[in-house]
């Protein structure tokens, strides 16, 4: 019998929906800050500020929450208000506290998949990157912790990332199928490392995870309108 497939899940906009509650947010932030800045305006410099805090924060919620502030000190001149700071520590609880709204068909797909993973012919994992205790939390909330043999919670998902979770759990590359939503993030990194990946794009890309897609379609490499098509694949793929 040849290894297991380990079959890999990106949490958020794969699992659940994620970014749609930071677009959410933004809408929120341009209302509040209207007297300062225009949208335009408001979102290259948010932007810029998120991109420049990013080795400093990292990922996530928390991190946003404090680029927004950040934003909005240096576009008022120092003039906002303790209260328009308020509103955005307010904005970003909010954000933490959202509800975890599960992708459509993604319980059907883990329940496709069950059989298999308990027959042994796959391994079922979770690799998702940001803060440690917002994604905890997610993952505990979203009722499929148990669904999973393990969750790697990252600080960044790059070649190296990958690399050190593969040989820690005695997975080579060619055993390996990612699925995730971000080129940047789920699908380069795996294919530069020798393994698999499925893109399924969500319908908002982060400004700082949008790569171009390959022109031609490297060995490995897979795109899938819905979460839904995985079962199927992953048949394919183990014959």
């Amino acid at each position: 019998m040849s290894d297991p497939l380990t079959v890999a899940f990106d949490a958020d906009d794969t699992l659940w929906h994620s970014e749609s509650v930071f677009e959410e947010t933004h809408g929120r932030l341009v209302a509040l800050l209207a007297p300062w800045v225009d949208p335009a305006t408001l979102e290259r410099r948010l932007l810029d500020t998120e991109a420049r805090n990013l080795k400093t924060f990292g990922y996530g919620v928390k991190g946003f929450t404090l680029s927004m502030i950040e934003t909005a000190i240096e576009i008022s001149g120092g003039r906002v208000g303790s209260g328009e700071i308020r509103a955005i520590l307010d904005l970003g609880k909010a954000m933490m506290d959202h509800p975890v709204e599960l992708i459509d068909g993604v319980v059907d797909t883990l329940d496709s998949l069950a059989p298999e993973a308990a027959a042994g012919r796959i391994r079922l994992i979770v690799i998702t990157k940001g803060d440690l205790f917002h994604q905890e939390s997610k993952v505990a909330r979203s009722g499929l912790a148990e669904r999973f043999e393990s969750i790697e919670i990252v600080a960044e998902k790059d070649e190296a990332t990958y690399r050190r979770i593969l040989q820690r759990g005695g997975t080579a590359p060619e055993r390996f199928l990612m699925i995730g939503n971000s080129m940047k993030s789920d699908i380069l990194p795996v294919l530069d490392l020798g393994g698999q990946a499925v893109h399924i794009p969500y319908r908002i890309t982060w400004a700082l995870e949008h790569v171009s897609r390959p022109e031609i379609a490297p060995p490995g490499f897979h795109t899938l309108d819905s979460i839904r098509e995985v079962p199927a694949l992953v048949s394919r793929l183990l014959g």
